[in-house]
């Protein structure tokens, strides 16, 4: 799964990578956590890709209120194409969520110690995910996406079970494309082989969603496990 993660890299790298043309004032995150709007790439209405700062936890047109996200940040690659609150996303609203990097716990003991997961050879990570619009009873649009999920890859087993969709370069114009079929959607839907992906323990101030800062992801020694 994906609960928190990274974002600091400049505007001008990320638009030479993903080739969208807004110039928003981003500012560099290091601890994005659900219900905060974080940056997404998707397709318009024009067949460009532009950039939109929505909220995670994705929030279907038919939910009563926007407290629907809280179950609804990441998207089983399983049973994406079938589930309600997934299923629409899925065929026609699909986005790319950049990241430097993302955080994963692991159980030890009594406590679960955090690691931050890059890739290891460096640069931006681009994850699967989808996006939808919800408008509240007094007309007030919200727009939200979330993360698909998948199996974890060898890299990412030792920590947890799960973990987001990793896409590379070749697949972004057919997960942004909404006439891809969905067959080929869910073949992209897959693990990284191993070697990919590098992680690190790091402080446990990051369990905080309110603490910010390039500290969060310096590594940091385990703390000892604490049993009953």
């Amino acid at each position: 799964m994906c609960g928190r993660y990274t974002l600091a890299e400049t505007l001008e790298a990320l638009r030479l990578l993903l080739e969208f043309h807004e110039l928003p004032n981003l500012t560099p995150r290091w601890n994005i956590a659900p219900t905060q709007e974080a940056p997404v790439v998707r397709l318009g209405d024009d067949g460009l890709r532009h950039l939109a700062m929505l909220r995670w936890g994705l929030v279907p047109g038919w939910a009563k209120d926007l407290s629907f996200a809280a179950n609804a940040i990441n998207a089983r690659a399983e049973s994406v194409a079938n589930k309600p609150t997934f299923r629409e996303a899925f065929r026609r609203r699909r986005c790319l969520v950049p990241a430097d990097g993302y955080y994963e716990w692991m159980a030890t003991g009594k406590l679960k110690q955090p690691y931050y997961f890059t890739l290891a050879a460096g640069g931006v990570m681009v994850f699967a995910g989808l996006w939808e619009r919800w408008v509240s009873p007094g007309g007030e649009a919200v727009e939200t996406f979330g993360f698909v999920t998948t199996d974890a890859s060898p890299d990412v087993a030792p920590v947890h079970d799960r973990m987001p969709v990793l896409l590379d370069p070749a697949a972004w114009p057919l997960w942004l494309d909404p006439r891809t079929p969905a067959a080929d959607l869910l073949t992209l839907l897959k693990p990284p082989p191993a070697g990919r992906l590098v992680h690190r323990p790091v402080s446990r101030l990051v369990n905080s969603a309110r603490a910010e800062g390039p500290e969060l992801i310096r590594p940091s020694e385990p703390e000892a496990p604490r049993f009953l």
